[in-house]
Parts: C-alpha cells; structure tokens; sequence
C-alpha cells in the first residue's frame, strides 16, 4: 500500500483497511496521505492530459482522471463512478464586472450526475466502502450529501442510509434520496445533532459514514481543484472562492493546492477566500480574533447547503487558509440571493449556498482585499433546481427580510392574443 492514514494533530498513523474517522490517540481528524516518492514518477501534467476525453472507465471521471492524487491503489473493478466531474469552468466578463474583477470564472459543480460536488467525494467514499467490504453507508445532510449517498449507494448495491432534520430541507434534496432508494430517517434536530447520532449509531451497526468527516470523501473533492487548474493549462488563479459550511470543500481545495506545489505540477498557490453566511459563520468569526477560538452557533439561512453552525473540519479548514495565505468572508442571505439571482440571470444558474462565490468576490473588492486586475475562480456547489423554492419565492417577492432587487417577474395574462400582445408589449426588456 502506498496510503496511510495519518492524525493531522499527533502524527498518528493507521491502516486505510481499518474504519477510522478520527485518532485513537488524541481525537484529531485523519488526513489520507499517499507516497509521494513512489509516485512522482507518475504524477506529471502529460500524464493527466493525456486522459482528457477518456471513453472508458475510470478515466472518463473527472476525479478517477488523478487517480494517483485521490487513491492510487484502488483496483479498478471496486471504483464506484457514473461518472462524476467533467464539470464546466465558464468565463463571464458581465458577471466579473458587476463583481468588481477583470477575470472571473465559475466552475459549476452543480453539473455532477446528482446536481452538486458532493458526487465527487462520494465516488471516492463509497467505493472506498467496498474495499471495506461495508454493506451498509450513512450520512447527515441538509440536503446535497444525501442526495449524492443515495444515488451511489444504489450503484453499489449497498444500503444507503441518510438522517436529515425534519424542517427546512429543500425538496429538490430531499426527493432525490427517497428516488435513489435510500432509507430515509427525518430526525428533529438540526444537522450538527443529526451528524453525531448518525456516527454513533453507525458505530454499533457497523455502518460506514461517508460524511465530509470521512476522509476519503476530501481526496475526492480535491480534485475540484484538480480539474480547474487542468482547465486553466496549468495556469493557476490568483484567487479561488468558495462557500463553506462544513467545511469539507475547502480543507480539500487547501490539501490539493498544497500537493499540487509540492509535487511541482504548479508553481504558487492562489490564495482562498471561504465565504459564510452570516446565519451561519461560526469559521469567520473565529477568522476575526486570529483563530485564537472558536464559538459554535445555532445555524440559520436561507442558504441550507451551508446552514451548519459547528463544522467538523474546522481544524482542515484553518489550515487550508493558512497553506493559501487564505480570509474568510461572510454575506447576508440578501447579497447571497442577489447573486444567485444573477448568476441564474447569466444561463448557468446554481443554489443559493453557492451564490455565496459571487457575492464574498463583490465584498472583497469591495474591501479591498481581492485586487481588480486580479483572476479569481468561483466555486458554485449546487444545481439551480436542487432549491425551487428559494428561487421561485425571490423573484415573486415572497422570501421574508429579503428584497429581490434582480427579480425577474412573472406576467399574467388572459386567453386573448390583444391582451397577450399588451403585455409583452410593456414588458421592459431583461437587465444585464
């Protein structure tokens, strides 16, 4: 085996056959760590390039592309994938100057198989699972993550297993994982309550956890970061923003961007900037006293991808920022719905969780933090139907303490071609 695990706090170090989330030792979260002087030989950009446009299996996934970087030694035959990734990095000069920048793309992870990044982690974790030899996989989510479980789940014939709060899930969401067949508990707590019962009871059931708490679901979701530099030939961004919640994608981009400059396949590493919602921003208040403490909160926002008040890779996450050089920023859930509302308005259109890309990039400019003649990529997590109802309720003006100062409204009409030609005739032609 070229992996381990490995504590990020005491260095302990374990087997990656063995079910383990956290250190036996001293309780601190696991990092899979590769053996970077046996590989190296086999990590070059040609390598990867070479794999672009793959028609078969692994290689057509746009995470198994790097195997080398997610799991090197997995067989082949044990690779869950449908596959994932692949996904779009598009450039929107209207976007950025409203945004404040010269350059601004969006990579738009809500075009995986099941509408978000989640898939990413989740075809690492699940075939990871039957390595194990598991039978059984569960999660908390608010949403994306079950989504994802279910349906990779059912592709591995395993029972899938998702414990969701019982107010506030978007239906988008919650659909998908009674579609996939997944078992479904509905629990009354919120989703950091729901994410210790869910590893509490997989314990004794012996069901494996594929939360962001599971490490191989992170080696995954590197390769967001991966795939947007490959995009970029090789070329790397002054900036890369993204939304945190739990704080899995961002402890990822930080460990990929790190390995990637070790490994010399880039030559600096951009600078991350990981934006909260206010309701829930337990990470950037603790950014604002140094990281000196930290203070869990009782989550609450319209953006309920993020809508997480005591993530559980706090700890990654600040060292992500730290390898990056990386701030943290946070935005109302008024900004957060301006933005989807444009981003929607450009064709791509995305949750409003991820919106929180668009409207942190304003507020750094505007903060000067983030420089005008700077490039910054965007990360959008989730697909624009994973949230109906936040869009629908924003452009017809029905969200509380929100006003849709993008809103794009819905005419009525009557069955007569006179009244019909009226209105479109005195409709005032789409903004910019």
């Amino acid at each position: 085996m070229t992996s381990i695990l490995q504590c990020m706090d005491c260095g302990a170090t374990y087997p990656i056959h063995h079910v383990v989330y956290s250190c036996a030792s001293c309780g601190g979260l696991l990092d899979v760590q590769h053996d970077w002087d046996a590989l190296r030989p086999q990590l070059t950009r040609e390598r990867f390039d070479t794999r672009l446009g793959a028609l078969d299996t692994p290689y057509n996934s746009g995470v198994w592309r790097y195997q080398e970087l997610i799991y090197p030694d997995i067989p082949h035959d044990l690779i869950v994938t449908k596959p994932e990734g692949n996904t779009n990095l598009y450039n929107l000069p209207k976007l950025a100057q409203w945004a404040g920048v010269r350059e601004l793309r969006l990579k738009h992870e809500g075009e995986n198989p099941t509408g978000s990044f989640k898939d990413r982690g989740m075809t690492s974790g699940v075939s990871h699972a039957r390595v194990l030899g598991m039978t059984r996989v569960a999660c908390a989510s608010t949403g994306n993550t079950s989504s994802a479980l279910a349906s990779y789940a059912a592709l591995a014939d395993l029972e899938g297993i998702i414990f969701l709060q019982n107010r506030q899930i978007a239906l988008g969401k919650l659909a998908q994982g009674i579609a996939y067949g997944a078992t479904c508990l509905q629990i009354n707590a919120d989703f950091d309550r729901n994410l210790e019962l869910v590893r509490a009871v997989s314990e004794e059931l012996n069901i494996y956890v594929l939360n962001s708490i599971n490490p191989f679901r992170l080696e995954g979701q590197k390769s967001i970061i991966f795939e947007t530099i490959q995009q970029l030939s090789w070329q790397v961004p002054d900036w890369i923003v993204c939304p945190g919640g739990n704080l899995g994608n961002s402890s990822a981009f930080g460990k990929a961007l790190y390995e990637l400059y070790t490994l010399g396949l880039i030559d600096r590493i951009p600078r991350l900037a990981i934006i909260q919602a206010e309701g829930a921003s337990p990470l950037y208040h603790s950014y604002q006293n140094g990281f000196q403490s930290f203070q869990p909160m009782k989550a609450e926002t319209i953006a309920t991808a993020i809508k997480i008040g005591n993530p559980v890779n706090y700890p990654k996450a600040v060292r992500a920022l730290k390898w990056t050089n990386g701030v943290v920023e946070m935005v109302t859930d008024q900004e957060i719905m301006d933005a989807k509302a444009l981003i929607d308005a450009a064709g791509i259109g995305c949750e409003p969780a991820s919106a929180c890309s668009l409207a942190g990039t304003r507020k750094l400019v505007e903060a000067g933090i983030i420089q005008a003649h700077e490039r910054v990529v965007g990360i959008l997590t989730g697909h624009v139907m994973k949230d109906p109802d936040a869009t629908i309720g924003y452009h017809s003006n029905t969200l509380e303490d929100i006003t849709p100062h993008y809103a794009n409204r819905i005419y009525q009409a009557g069955d007569d071609i006179e009244e019909i030609k009226r209105v479109l005739s005195k409709q005032p032609q789409p903004q910019a």
